[in-house]
């Protein structure tokens, strides 16, 4: 079931990539590429490669030029991060995370009432060490 979401978002992904490169949606309606290669050199390379340059939307070349692509850029790799989250590994790494703080706290309780046990043993009888206030 997972690998079907991840291709999902994947394929998702590819999609959002088209959208901000249209000039390559012209190259192949003009038959000099395939979706294919387009998809497979994607893959390969990734979307910070070179190869992208020239196909990349006019309005976004202007964004770089006007330093709004930095909040851009952060806008989109949250968008990017939240669809490639799956909410079931989500879940069972809190799971996970709740059951070790859980055993965390047992076993600080354990040493924490062990040591109050021992205080009461040694009540009546004089600290090892004495420390006085200068």
């Amino acid at each position: 079931m997972t690998t079907k979401k991840n291709a999902h978002s994947s394929i998702d992904e590819f999609k959002w990539f088209i959208k901000r490169h249209p000039k390559l949606i012209s190259e192949v309606r003009n038959e000099e590429k395939s979706w294919q290669e387009v998809y497979e050199n994607w893959v390969l390379l990734g979307e910070d490669d070179a190869i992208w340059k020239p196909y990349k939307d006019q309005v976004e070349t202007k964004e770089t030029a006007s330093g709004e692509n930095g909040k851009n850029d952060f806008i989109s790799k949250m968008v990017m991060a939240f669809r490639k989250m799956d909410a079931d590994q989500m879940n069972e790494q809190m799971n996970k995370m709740s059951q070790s703080i859980s055993s965390l706290q047992s076993l600080l309780n354990q040493f924490s009432s062990g040591g109050a046990k021992q205080g009461n043993h040694q009540s009546g009888q004089q600290p090892p060490f004495s420390f006085r206030k200068d």
